[in-house]
C-alpha cells in the first residue's frame, strides 16, 4: 500500500502515472535556466566588444548579433513557459483529484468504529492534505528546485570559463549550503509535522465544537468552551513557534555563508580586474550570476518554510493513514450468495480487549431462514455486538458466523452488505434531498418505487408537506428533520433496499405511539419472507417474533416464543417483562 511509504516514494507514485506531462513541465522550465544563466553571458560579450570598439562605431554592427540572440531566446522561453502554464492546467487538476479520489476510498473501508475514534474534520484535513501538498512539493521541484539547480550548473561552467577560482568559490558555498539545510533538516522536518498535527488538531475541534452547538447553548458553556479551545490553541502556537525557530536559525546559518560568498567573489574579481585577467565584461558576468544566484537559493531558502510545512502535514496524513483496517476483506473474497438467509453462530468466542473475559464464549445459534427474532436483554448483554458481528463490524477471535452456509470473512464486504438491511437506532442521513436519502437503499430504484417505500414507512405525509417535497435537502446528519422524520426515512432506505435480511434496533425508539402503531403493520409486509432480528426494549412489540433470545452478558440464557417464555414464571424473560416500567425495559437489572 502506497500510504505505508514515504513522501518521497508516495510523490513518485502519482508523477509516474504522467511521465510525458511531468517531463515535458520540466524541460520546459530548464528554458528558463538556460535563458537566466545566458543573459549575463551576452551581456558580457556585449561589454567586452564596445569596450574595446572606436569611437563612433556602430554599436548594432558590433553586438546587433548577441542582441538578436537575447531576443531570441527570451521569446523562446516566453512560449515554453506558457506551453508549460496551459499544460499544468489539466495535469494538475487529474494529479489530486486521483490523490483525493484514493485517500477517499482507502478511508472508507475502515469501520464506523475508527470514525468513533477520529473527529471528522481531522479526517476531512487528511484528505484534503494530501492533494494540496503534494501539488505545492511537486511543483516546487518543478518549478524552483530543478530549474535552479540546473541554472546553478550552467553557471558554474560559465564562471570556469572566466577562472577556476570563481567555479570553485559557487560551487564550495553551495556545498556549504547544502550541508547546513541537510544537517538541519530531520529538526525541521519534524517540527513541521508536529505542527501540522497541532493544526489538524485545531480543526477537529472547532467541528467537534459546533456540531454540539445546542449542548453548549443549553448549558451555557460557550466561556468553557472558548477557554478548552484556547488550551488547544497555546498547544499549537507553541508547536508554531518551534517549527518557525527552527526555521528562522537555519536561514542565519546560511545568511551568515552567503555574506562569507559575496566577499571572497568581489575580493578575486578586483583582484582580477587589477591584474588583467579578467575583463570589464567578465566582472559583469560574475557579478551577475553571483547575484542571481544568491537571490534564487535565497529564495529557496524562504520558501523552505511552506515546503516544510507541506511536507509535515502529508507525512501527518500518510501516518493518519497508514492505520491498519479492522475488518480486512479475503485477498479472493467470493461474492455472497443469499437466496434464504439462515444465519448461524458456530463456537463464536469474542471479546474487545485482549487479556479479558471475552463477551461470548463459544456461543452457536442459528437462525431459520425467513424467521423473525427478537433479541432482548439488559444493556450491555450482547444484542448490539450480536448484530454488529453479523454485518461484520467485528470478527470472532474464534469460530464462524455464517450466511446461507458461507462464512462471512470468506466474502466481499459489498455483497454482505447488500444482502442485510440494518435499521439503527439513532440514523444519520446524508446531506442530501429526501429523494437521494430513501434511494440510497436501491440506487437503481424509480421515483416510484421511492414513493412507495416511503408510503409503507408512513414517511410521504410529512415528505408531502414539505414545500419542496421529495427534493427537500435534509441538513447535515439529517438535523433538519425531528428523531422520529428521520428514522422513518431509515426504514423506508430499508424497505426499498428488500434484503433477505432485516435488522432493527430499536427501529421505532423514536417515533409517538401512533406512528409506531402504523409502522408496525407495515413491518408485517417488510419482513415477510425475510430473516428478521429485531432488538427492542419494548417487549410488547416481539409478540408476534418467531422466536425471542434473551442475553444476559454475552449468554444466550432463554430461547423461545414469547407465549413459551412468559409460560415459564420463574424464567429470565418472564421476570423481564415484570419489570417493564410504561412498556419499556429498564438499562440494568434492579438490585
Amino acid at each position: 500500500m502506497i500510504y505505508t511509504s514515504g513522501v518521497c516514494a508516495f510523490l513518485w507514485h502519482y508523477v509516474k502515472q504522467y511521465p510525458v506531462s511531468f517531463l515535458l513541465r520540466t524541460l520546459t522550465m530548464l528554458v528558463w535556466s538556460v535563458n537566466e544563466a545566458l543573459f549575463p553571458y551576452f551581456i558580457k560579450e556585449i561589454i567586452d566588444v564596445l569596450a574595446v570598439a572606436p569611437a563612433h562605431a556602430s554599436a548594432w554592427a558590433l553586438a546587433g548579433g548577441t542582441v538578436y540572440q537575447i531576443i531570441g531566446l527570451w521569446l523562446f522561453m516566453d512560449i515554453c513557459m506558457r506551453f508549460e502554464g496551459f499544460l499544468g492546467v489539466r495535469l494538475t487538476a487529474k494529479f489530486c483529484r486521483q490523490i483525493r479520489q484514493e485517500a477517499f476510498s482507502h478511508l472508507t473501508g475502515h469501520t464506523p468504529q475508527f470514525f468513533n475514534n477520529n473527529f471528522a474534520g481531522n479526517v476531512a484535513n487528511k484528505v484534503n492534505d494530501l492533494p494540496r501538498g503534494a501539488e505545492f512539493l511537486v511543483e516546487q521541484i518543478m518549478h524552483s528546485f530543478s530549474p535552479i539547480l540546473f541554472m546553478l550548473l550552467l553557471s558554474v561552467i560559465l564562471m570556469a570559463k572566466v577562472s577556476f577560482f570563481f567555479a570553485g568559490v559557487m560551487v564550495t558555498w553551495f556545498c556549504l549550503h547544502s550541508f547546513i539545510v541537510l544537517i538541519n533538516l530531520r529538526k525541521v522536518t519534524q517540527g513541521s509535522s508536529d505542527l501540522a498535527d497541532a493544526t489538524s488538531q485545531v480543526a477537529g475541534k472547532v467541528v467537534d465544537a459546533l456540531s454540539n452547538i445546542l449542548s453548549m447553548r443549553l448549558f451555557g458553556r460557550r466561556s468553557y468552551e472558548q477557554t478548552y479551545f484556547g488550551k488547544i490553541q497555546d498547544m499549537e502556537a507553541a508547536r508554531r513557534t518551534t517549527a518557525r525557530s527552527r526555521i528562522a536559525w537555519l536561514n542565519c546559518y546560511l545568511g551568515a555563508l552567503t555574506f562569507v560568498l559575496l566577499v571572497v567573489t568581489f575580493v578575486l574579481l578586483m583582484k582580477g580586474w587589477e591584474e588583467g585577467w579578467v575583463s570589464v565584461g567578465e566582472v559583469s558576468l560574475i557579478s551577475m550570476l553571483t547575484f542571481t544566484l544568491i537571490g534564487l537559493i535565497w529564495h529557496l531558502s524562504f520558501e523552505l518554510s511552506s515546503f516544510f510545512k507541506e511536507m509535515g502535514l502529508i507525512r501527518a496524513a500518510l501516518s493518519f493513514l497508514r492505520v491498519p483496517y479492522s475488518i480486512v476483506e479475503a485477498p479472493n473474497a467470493k461474492t455472497l450468495h443469499a437466496p434464504h438467509g439462515e444465519i448461524r453462530f458456530e463456537n463464536v468466542t469474542f471479546g474487545y480487549q485482549e487479556n479479558t473475559s471475552p463477551l461470548f464464549q463459544d456461543l452457536s445459534v442459528r437462525l431459520v431462514a425467513g424467521e423473525k427474532v427478537g433479541l432482548v436483554g439488559f444493556s450491555g448483554s450482547g444484542k448490539t455486538t450480536f448484530v454488529n458481528m453479523i454485518v461484520r463490524a467485528f470478527d470472532p477471535q474464534k469460530g464462524r458466523i455464517t450466511i446461507d452456509g458461507q462464512d462471512i470473512r470468506d466474502v466481499s464486504t459489498a455483497s454482505l452488505a447488500g444482502a442485510i438491511a440494518f435499521i439503527p437506532q439513532d440514523p444519520s442521513l446524508f446531506h442530501r434531498t429526501l429523494l437521494e436519502n430513501i434511494r440510497y437503499g436501491r440506487l437503481e430504484a424509480s421515483d416510484a418505487d421511492v414513493f412507495a417505500a416511503a408510503r409503507l414507512a408512513h414517511a410521504d405525509t410529512f415528505i408531502e408537506a414539505l414545500p419542496q417535497k421529495y427534493h427537500t435537502s435534509v441538513g447535515e446528519r439529517g438535523l433538519k428533520l425531528s428523531g422520529g422524520q428521520r428514522q422513518r426515512i431509515a426504514i423506508a432506505r430499508a424497505a426499498l433496499k428488500n434484503a433477505p435480511i432485516l435488522i432493527l434496533d430499536e427501529a421505532t425508539s423514536a417515533l409517538d405511539s401512533v406512528t409506531e402503531r402504523l409502522i408496525q403493520d407495515s413491518f408485517h409486509e417488510i419482513m415477510g419472507g425475510r430473516t428478521t432480528l429485531v432488538i427492542a426494549h419494548r417487549l410488547s412489540t416481539l409478540q408476534d417474533m418467531d422466536r425471542i433470545l434473551v442475553f444476559d452478558h454475552g449468554r444466550i440464557v432463554e430461547d423461545g416464543t414469547c407465549e413459551a417464555l412468559l409460560a415459564n414464571e420463574n424464567g429470565a424473560f418472564a421476570k423481564l417483562w415484570r419489570m417493564q416500567s410504561e412498556g419499556f425495559l429498564p438499562d440494568k437489572e434492579e438490585g
